[in-house]
């Protein structure tokens, strides 16, 4: 089996300066250990994200120094971060000695605390893949150092925290440029202008294909400003600045991955729909960048069935539900593609980790759903009615989670969720990760 060189596993520097700094930080993660405990102990949830939050209160250097020293991959973009954390984890867990060595934020806790959460379990692992939230990108590469940074897209998310995107592309643009020769080697979506426009600052771009765009989101030349053309045979290109899309290092085709100089590989996932085969695209580059060979991170991956609970079966009485997230427009429509039940139940909520604006629930493409019926439910439910209506598709509102996942279906029905129902849906479903 092709392994990662010994010699890549164990360099960089050590973690914690000094023995002092390192007694502090070691009490604050006992402090936070304590405290996800409880979180477990009461049914709160995994305790991840509180873990974090303890030990960046008490030590506020925790993100940074348990950053630093490793050999770090990591993953970014609006949809399909926490899918292609774990297939690149699964890959390079299959090309080391012990699979110990690669610690990995596999709940997708993706904010400072939520990595610093991750590392604080695994001191000593000398490999990092890690799922970074896009306000965090500009911190981890400046602090982190990682040897390769996969950017996936960018497309309207959470429009109360996040803003306009385009402030995001520059940071990371920003970033790259400042760093200059010691920055990461970039793993990028083509189809994206404004992920392009960002990774071209890297010193070394991998251009990927992944077999799917999404263009609502960028009409404007991130450069220049200028309308972009889009056109089947040559992508996207800009008019004003002559900011194009590039040809691709790696892509999807019919039949599995074309690679570099000529190369290809059949690409078999237990996790459905086109989308996710431009995730492992792009996790596959990656890995490739870290040292393991194709065949064995394509192999690896294909073990890979349902993270953080995506795409599992859900138990609620006598239903079986396949449960699905997406949060954003760009997700929800490549979702709805793989929804095979008849019904089908569609599950929004508004929390602060969903974003509060469901303003976005306009621009998906519910028409594809005619013929079919749809469960609306959730605390939001009666806006999805309301779009459902103009869509012309038929459904009912059943606003109780509950309610809506007892009621009998005739085999699995698909669900799709937002972030805070689909936790709820696990935790109903008996779903765990």
């Amino acid at each position: 089996m092709a392994s990662i060189p010994a010699a890549q596993v164990q360099r960089g520097r050590p973690i914690g300066p000094d023995l002092p700094r390192r007694a502090w930080r070691g009490a604050a993660i006992g402090a936070g250990n304590l405290a996800a405990w409880a979180s477990r102990a009461s049914g709160r949830g995994s305790g991840a994200s509180i873990r974090g939050q303890v030990i960046t209160t008490l030590y506020p250097r925790a993100f940074a120094e348990l950053i630093a020293g490793r050999r770090i991959a990591a993953v970014s973009g609006t949809n399909g971060k926490t899918t292609t954390t774990h297939l690149l984890t699964a890959a390079l867990r299959s090309s080391v000695a012990d699979p110990h060595d690669v610690v990995t934020n596999a709940d997708g806790a993706n904010l400072r605390e939520g990595i610093a959460s991750a590392l604080s379990q695994r001191i000593h692992a000398p490999i990092a893949v890690l799922e970074t939230d896009e306000q965090v990108v500009p911190d981890l590469v400046r602090l982190g150092h990682p040897e390769v940074l996969v950017m996936l897209n960018f497309s309207r998310d959470q429009l109360d925290r996040h803003h306009e995107i385009k402030s995001l592309g520059k940071k990371w643009r920003d970033a790259l440029q400042a760093l200059g020769e010691q920055g990461p080697v970039v793993v990028a979506n083509l189809h994206d202008p404004l992920v392009s426009w960002a990774a071209e600052a890297a010193h070394t771009t991998i251009w990927v294909d992944m077999g799917v765009g999404w263009t609502q989101d960028a009409a404007l030349c991130p450069e220049c400003g200028a309308v972009l053309r889009y056109e089947l045979s040559e992508g996207w290109s800009c008019p004003g600045c002559g900011l194009a899309q590039h040809a691709p290092d790696y892509a999807v085709d019919a039949e599995g991955l074309r690679g570099p100089e000529g190369a290809h590989w059949p690409l078999q996932l237990a996790v459905p729909g086109r989308f996710n085969r431009g995730n492992a695209a792009c996790a596959l580059a990656a890995a490739v960048v870290m040292g393991v060979q194709p065949t064995t991170a394509l192999q690896a991956m294909a073990g890979v069935t349902a993270p953080a609970g995506r795409f599992s079966i859900g138990h609620f009485g006598e239903t079986s539900a396949r449960l699905l997230l997406a949060k954003n427009p760009a997700g929800w429509s490549e979702s709805l593609l793989v929804m095979q039940s008849d019904p089908v139940i569609l599950a929004i909520d508004s929390a602060i980790a969903d974003g509060t604006d469901v303003s976005w629930l306009w621009d998906v493409d519910y028409e594809q759903l005619a013929g079919r019926h749809v469960v609306c439910t959730g605390p939001r439910a009666q806006d999805l009615a309301v779009r459902l209506s103009y869509a012309g598709v038929g459904h009912s509102l059943v606003p109780s989670l509950g309610e809506a996942m007892h009621a009998h279906y005739d085999g699995t029905v698909d669900v799709l969720a937002t972030y805070t129902a689909f936790l709820t849906l696990c935790k109903m479903g008996g779903v765990t990760w």
